[in-house]
């Protein structure tokens, strides 16, 4: 059988071994997987462009790493368009930082994109090792874009994301090179997940435990899944004493224990059981859905024109609602 696809970066993979076919177990189809790899490559373009020149990072440079990684999660973006702007994204941002290299005719090369499929065919090994560095910083993207959103940001760990994808893209390094890439993100994402915590507790408190009920009230409700405690700040101010009540679900569940976001008495529980239930759970909700990141799977129609996505998840056919600019990017706040 010929190959459409290859993507074995999740629990969810065919056989554990791999999806290979015209869509994947999490529901991504193969055309959506090229594009992800083209992403993944041009990002890995992006740092070759960079070369470990510090002072060529720009905001915008980081702003596209992270999302550009966090898109390719699984379970986030299945949407071609959205896709698709962010591949316009990466070119941008490296016209503005080599823009004589869109003008020369004796292309040298530097700064290519990367042909994923030179990662997958790899041998075991080689293959191995750059998929640990891949899917760790990928994950760690999620953590980093969620704290930048809320104005925290570092250094240290932006650089790392160059620093890593360059590693991805050289076809001559192997064990040697690859390995001490691999502990580092460890080690990085360790202090990505600080200062996410870090984000989280200074904006909404030290989070308590917090009995949290399983009960959907009478009323009009709507569910919120997802990581991303900024939308459900905004989410409740919104809904404030209009008579809708706010249920967490899936990965939002813990939401319920910081301060800032309990105090609001409409937050009144969680919804459903953990996130591979969807499907099952959301058929047959009278309420609107709110994914705000992973994991969304592809809606039944059940329920689909009831699904909203937001920030990096997009899925065709669904409303998404745009970007906020949460602080401005001016005044991060760094560590």
């Amino acid at each position: 059988m010929e190959q459409k696809m290859f993507c074995f970066q999740c629990e969810q993979t065919a056989g554990c071994k791999g999806c290979t076919g015209n869509s994947g177990v999490c529901g991504k189809q193969a055309g959506i997987a090229e594009m992800q790899d083209q992403l993944t490559g041009k990002l890995i373009g992006l740092a070759r462009t960079i070369d470990g020149n510090e002072h060529l990072i720009s905001h915008a440079a980081n702003q596209v790493v992270r999302e550009g990684l966090f898109a390719t999660i699984t379970n986030v973006n299945f949407d071609k368009e959205a896709l698709s702007a962010l591949l316009r994204r990466v070119d941008e941002v490296k016209r503005q930082i080599v823009p004589l290299c869109y003008e020369c005719t004796s292309a040298c090369g530097k700064n290519d994109d990367y042909d994923m499929e030179h990662l997958w065919t790899a041998g075991e090994d080689i293959r191995s090792l750059k998929s640990l560095i891949l899917f760790g910083i990928r994950g760690m993207a999620a953590y980093a874009y969620h704290a930048a959103v809320l104005g925290y940001t570092d250094p240290e760990i932006d650089h790392f994301f160059y620093k890593a994808l360059f590693a991805v893209g050289m076809e001559d390094w192997g064990m040697d090179e690859l390995l001490p890439i691999v502990l580092e993100v460890g080690a990085v994402n360790l202090k990505c997940m600080e200062l996410l915590d870090k984000a989280n507790t200074e904006t909404y408190g030290n989070p308590v435990p917090t009995e949290v009920s399983l009960t959907v009230e009478k009323g009009p409700f709507i569910v919120i899944s997802g990581h991303d405690l900024f939308d459900l700040k905004q989410l409740l101010e919104q809904t404030k004493d209009k008579g809708i009540n706010i249920y967490t679900h899936g990965e939002m569940l813990p939401a319920h224990g910081y301060p800032e976001l309990k105090k609001h008495p409409h937050l009144k529980g969680n919804f459903g059981t953990a996130w591979q239930n969807q499907q099952k759970e959301f058929a047959s909700i009278p309420a609107p859905v709110l994914f705000t990141t992973n994991c969304l799977m592809p809606p039944k129609t059940s329920y689909a024109d009831r699904v909203f996505t937001t920030e990096a998840v997009a899925y065709p056919g669904l409303a998404h609602i745009g970007r906020v600019d949460k602080l401005s990017p001016a005044t991060p706040n760094m560590v």
